[in-house]
């Protein structure tokens, strides 16, 4: 794995387009992305105002209701650190909207969800990567490398305690 410049986040029109997603969930047309996007709706850290940002959903878990999301800029994103300050979001997958808790995924594990996407989406993985930085050879181990680099996160469905109506 060759590490390329880390992207910058968008401006100007790029990061208008990159937006246009949040637009389509506004309009009640999420369901159109289909159940490999989300909504993640947090907590700024510094503003304590809403916040949305669409990303892709790589990883569900139907047993538990989970999903698994990646930061495209790593740590530096905002709304990676935003949910560091804050884990309590919302998550919305086409029509669905549920509370979450946003748990950052250990490197190890991080190895293996990339490893497991880039066979499930072979074309698109290396693209993926690229966008993010690494340049890989297209090896299973070569992926590991990556995952372990990226910030995964993973969201888990907010249980209400039937003893005072708060999130745990």
């Amino acid at each position: 794995m060759k590490v390329l410049d880390t992207p910058r986040p968008p401006s100007g029109l790029r990061r208008l387009f990159f937006r246009l997603p949040i637009h389509l969930y506004r309009a009640h047309l999420g369901w159109l992305l289909g159940g490999r996007f989300m909504l993640l709706t947090h907590t700024g850290r510094v503003s304590g105002s809403a916040r949305r940002v669409v990303i892709e959903a790589i990883d569900h878990d139907p047993r538990d209701g989970s999903y698994v999301g990646p930061s495209g800029y790593g740590r530096r994103s905002d709304w990676y650190r935003n949910i560091l300050a804050n884990p309590g979001v919302t998550v919305q997958v086409g029509r669905r909207v549920r509370a979450m808790t946003a748990t950052p995924v250990p490197p190890a594990e991080s190895a293996e969800l990339m490893a497991r996407y880039a066979v499930r989406y072979p074309r698109l993985a290396p693209r993926l990567t690229r966008f993010m930085g690494f340049q890989v050879d297209g090896s299973q181990d070569d992926y590991r490398a990556v995952g372990e680099r990226i910030s995964f996160v993973r969201f888990t469905p907010a249980r209400l305690s039937s003893t005072d109506g708060r999130r745990t």
